[in-house]
């Protein structure tokens, strides 16, 4: 007579990934970012080593290195699933490690209550100082408006691009998903932006992280409307603003994190910047004023509205998928 497999329900069900994501974002929120060793800290040496030995100013290098770089964070996180779907506790607890690990939303919210901070007690230049932690724009020639903006508007992206996107591919594809598509974040981040060297080296690392996030950014601003009303923000008005002035913006993601931001806190956004000393005109997202410090902490407040949503429904669709 054949043996009844007891552990079907758990592996038919998905109930272990969906564990496992919660688990991770549990960690995320009470730990934080691992202060040594952080393991996309180690890619990003791996890649850039990667990159020096097969570096040439063509698209198909890059796509090579691109390639390359994904399978050697996401290969062995694959066959480690693998072995582990045969065992709940083990897949629920590699989900939650690879969670914790490309999960961003404590630090996020972290580094930009301390630039409020700053900014708050009149230290402009210490608010300058802290910026280069949160994104990438040159902070010396900006006064108090630019870098709210800058924060509020990284605190939007990021909230994609650390929060949902991950949570996302983790659902979809467990842990190997959330691996893979955080070194596909990195590499964007590293090599994906223009410039003499990278302007074909890193494109397919560009196009491969707006293919990644074109779904979470928009889920991103679905998220944003349906959690407004903690910030005050009225879904319909958020949903309008993010539809209206998404597409607007020069990148095919951002755009919609950035402007539903706007449309909940009730804000305008976008204008110059400057990075790397190349400086850009972006259009304007939003019709309200200027953001001030305190809408940092309302977008902090946000940020985290949107990170336990996106948890729970990460979770559902897991045990769906199941």
């Amino acid at each position: 007579m054949t043996r009844p497999n007891r552990r079907a329900p758990w592996r038919g069900s998905g109930t272990a990934r969906a564990a496992g994501l919660l688990a991770g974002v549990a960690a995320d929120a009470l730990l934080g970012d691992p202060q040594r060793g952080h393991p996309v800290a180690l890619f990003g040496r791996l890649a850039r080593a990667l990159e020096a030995w097969l570096y040439d100013a063509r698209r198909a290098r890059g796509s090579q290195f691109a390639a390359a770089s994904i399978s050697l964070a996401a290969g062995p996180f694959a066959a480690t699933a693998r072995i582990a779907h045969e065992r709940p506790v083990a897949e629920a607890a590699l989900t939650a490690t690879a969670t914790w690990a490309v999960l961003g939303a404590r630090s996020l919210t972290r580094e930009a209550d301390q630039i409020r901070q700053a900014l708050e007690a009149g230290d402009l230049a210490g608010a300058r100082l802290l910026l280069p932690h949160l994104c990438g724009r040159d902070p010396a020639s900006l006064d108090e408006a630019g870098i709210v903006r800058a924060v509020v508007e990284s605190i939007a992206e990021n909230s994609s691009d650390a929060i949902v996107a991950p949570l996302v591919w983790g659902a979809l594809a467990g842990p190997s998903g959330l691996i893979a598509y955080r070194a596909v974040n990195t590499l964007d981040a590293m090599v994906g932006h223009h410039s003499p060297r990278y302007e074909e080296f890193g494109w397919a690392s560009a196009r491969l992280d707006d293919v990644a996030n074109w779904l979470p950014a928009r889920l991103t601003a679905a998220l944003a409307a349906a959690c407004s009303p903690v910030v005050g923000g009225r879904p319909d008005i958020t949903l309008r603003i993010a539809r209206e002035y998404g597409p607007r913006h020069p990148s095919p993601n951002a755009g919609w994190c950035e402007a539903a931001f706007a449309g909940a806190l009730g804000v305008r956004l976008g204008g110059s910047l400057s990075y790397s000393g190349r400086t850009e005109r972006r259009p304007e997202l939003g019709s309200g004023p200027r953001p001030v410090p305190a809408d940092i902490a309302r977008a902090a407040v946000l940020c985290r509205a949107v990170t336990a949503a996106a948890a729970v429904l990460a979770a559902a669709v897991a045990g769906q998928l199941g």
